[in-house]
């Protein structure tokens, strides 16, 4: 086994040389699904926010001191039940026909979901270019907080596909 040979570490993960389809498009595709859940967030944001403000006239200005709390909280909840759920996708990930598949044989929960989204977020925040440019150049296009947490993006449709096809060459 040479040493850039990952397939004998983990042979179920998908490899961009054998399975083309499931990579297909995957960097536009997270970029439009960033874009649908930044707008769905917002939302979000602004609901939390209009109940703050209404419960804030209702209390004198003490429930506007949940605000800053409240929104983070939304966020991260919207990442946990989407990305934790059975679909493993947020809603802009589902209108893109991609998927979140962990890489190192952990459970994806809502945990890990959470995990991500939060080093998502350090990441792009830190140097959302950097991020991009390690898609670019790995095999699998994972992004650095792909990278880090074990997880891996992969196109919907033909996972099905691909997953039903790998459990028969193991029989």
């Amino acid at each position: 086994m040479s040493t850039t040979d990952t397939s004998a570490l983990r042979p179920e993960l998908p490899d961009p040389s054998t399975a083309p389809e499931l990579f297909e498009g995957l960097l536009v595709r997270r970029s439009m699904a960033y874009l649908l859940d930044m707008v769905i967030i917002g939302m979000v944001a602004a609901i939390v926010s209009v109940v703050c403000a209404i419960a804030g006239l209702l209390t004198f200005g003490v429930a506007w001191l949940a605000l800053p709390v409240l929104v983070p909280l939304a966020v991260v909840f919207y990442y946990g039940a989407t990305l934790g759920s059975a679909k493993r996708a947020t809603i802009g990930m589902q209108m893109m026909d991609i998927v979140l598949t962990p890489a190192r044989g952990q459970p994806l929960d809502g945990w890990l979901a959470v995990v991500h989204a939060l080093v998502f977020w350090v990441t792009i925040w830190i140097s959302w270019p950097i991020s991009l440019l390690f898609a670019l150049f790995t095999p699998r296009r994972q992004m650095i907080h792909d990278l880090i947490v074990g997880t891996l993006m992969l196109r919907r449709s033909p996972m099905a596909r691909h997953w039903a096809s790998q459990s028969k060459a193991a029989y």
